[in-house]
């Protein structure tokens, strides 16, 4: 059996030096989700060992129709850190991709907690514990040849994250709470690169409504013994599908149907 401690060395070797490495089962059939995790654990206690901090937390997988084919119950998911989340400036930034190995970029809604998210919530409930939402995008990169990757896989390797670009804040009363319950199931969203659009999408593509992603997160992490806790940055999954990314393309998100400036990124060496 691969040693999670092992592996997360390799992990944090192979995405230093952009280089490709097996995913961990195609190399060990008991290679689970309970050992996913605790590679990922690991990649903390390294990066945290360098002076990173956790700043929050990302999902993958959010899409209930794949559950049952990869044998999962709930969603995954992976922390975020100090030097990897940042605010774009008047929603324009740049993305260095020198250092990754294969990166692909997918619009988010982004929630800021101001306090802990209870098990089992609501959407509404969600929203009374959050400081305020954004539109986002997360940049992932993957060592694994082609991009092939289980549940397991996804969870050792940082949850394939690489970075997180926050557009500009909403916040919002409890009077507003309402409303915004109805946008975030029903808004869409246009990836466009270069000006031309590649990808549409929509909220309900992250568990019908990424307020309701943030709750099954909250969920999924209590029965792990960790709750979803104030201050923390929680980027709720994918819109639209992802897209490789190269130098010089500009890509674009733009929302209808909810209150968010579109946000632009432009990728550089």
């Amino acid at each position: 059996m691969i040693d999670p401690k092992a592996l997360a060395r390799e992990l944090a070797a192979a995405h230093a030096n952009k280089q490709p490495l097996a995913a961990p089962t195609t190399r060990d059939a008991e290679f689970n989700l309970a050992a996913g995790y605790a590679t990922e654990a690991e990649l903390v206690r390294m990066r945290k060992d360098a002076g990173r901090c956790t700043v929050g937390v990302k999902v993958g997988f959010a899409n209930r129709a794949m559950w049952r084919a990869l044998k999962l119950d709930t969603l995954v998911w992976a922390h975020m850190y100090d030097d990897t989340v940042r605010h774009a400036e008047n929603d324009h930034a740049t993305v260095s991709i020198s250092k990754m190995y294969a990166p692909k970029i997918e619009p988010e809604i982004v929630f800021k907690l101001r306090s802990e998210v209870p098990p089992d919530a609501d959407a509404a409930s969600v929203l009374g514990a959050v400081e305020w939402i954004a539109l986002g995008f997360e940049v992932i990169d993957c060592v694994y040849p082609d991009w092939k990757i289980t549940p397991p896989d996804f969870v050792a390797s940082y949850g394939l994250h690489a970075g997180l670009i926050v557009g500009t804040p909403m916040r919002f009363t409890a009077a507003q709470i309402p409303l915004l319950v109805e946008q975030l199931a029903t808004f869409t969203v246009s990836l466009q690169k270069n000006a031309a659009v590649v990808a549409q999408g929509a909220g309900k593509n992250s568990l019908k409504s990424p307020a309701l992603c943030v709750a099954e997160l909250s969920s999924a992490t209590a029965k792990a013994g960790a709750a979803l806790a104030a201050g923390m940055v929680i980027s709720s999954g994918t819109l639209t599908d992802a897209q490789l990314i190269a130098v010089d393309e500009t890509y674009t998100a733009v929302v209808e149907g909810i209150d968010l400036p579109a946000l632009s990124v432009r990728i550089v060496a």
